[in-house]
């Protein structure tokens, strides 16, 4: 049974594991039982000058297994490096800047993107690491007169919710009151995510 379910999946989705819960939600809700999914690690936002070497390297090793791959990343900081290797290795990516934008939906977020100037963001995945990948990986436990620093331009804190969890909602909220931002919630869902996953 096991080889016969390795050999329905002939796409692969490269992807930022801070996306893995919601590609793998959408999988079963589309049930795309030939699509597999990779994630490279989160934590390769804190250095982007590492992903587009990394994507690269998965595809290399993928590629002689799958019909397809496709790269669930957005542009995420890596000064074009990224796009260069997909462009040589003619595989497409999620379009979009960051995940924020990709949630939020393309336009909507562009549109919105002067009023949001003083915006922090998180997603549910930020939400629920938050401790890990903001206030420790920025220092502030140690350092929290760092949190000036760090946020002085902000003034709120935006929570693009793409689920319905008062834990999540609960995390987001006391993230924003550690780093005292406002706080706001919009309720954005799976957004440009969701047709990506489905297309495939």
């Amino acid at each position: 049974m096991a080889a016969a379910e390795v050999a329905q999946e002939t796409v692969l989705i490269i992807a930022c594991g801070a996306l893995a819960r919601e590609i793998l939600a959408l999988k079963r809700a589309n049930r795309l039982d030939h699509v597999a999914l990779q994630c490279l690690p989160a934590e390769l936002h804190n250095r982007p000058e590492r992903i587009a070497g990394a994507v690269e390297r998965a595809i290399v090793r993928a590629r002689p297994h799958y019909e397809r791959i496709s790269v669930a990343y957005g542009e995420c900081g890596t000064g074009g490096a990224l796009d260069r290797v997909l462009r040589e290795e003619k595989i497409e990516r999620l379009e979009g800047p960051h995940c924020y934008a990709f949630y939020s939906g393309l336009d909507n977020f562009t549109g919105a993107a002067q009023g949001d100037i003083d915006a922090f963001f998180l997603t549910d995945f930020l939400a629920r690491h938050f401790d890990k990948l903001v206030y420790t990986a920025l220092g502030l436990d140690r350092h929290p007169e760092l949190r000036d620093q760090y946020f002085r331009h902000y003034s709120r804190l935006v929570y693009l919710a793409q689920s319905e969890d008062r834990d999540l909602l609960a995390k987001a909220r006391g993230a924003a009151r550690r780093l005292r931002l406002k706080f706001e919630m919009r309720r954005t869902g799976y957004g440009e995510l969701q047709k990506f996953v489905a297309a495939l």
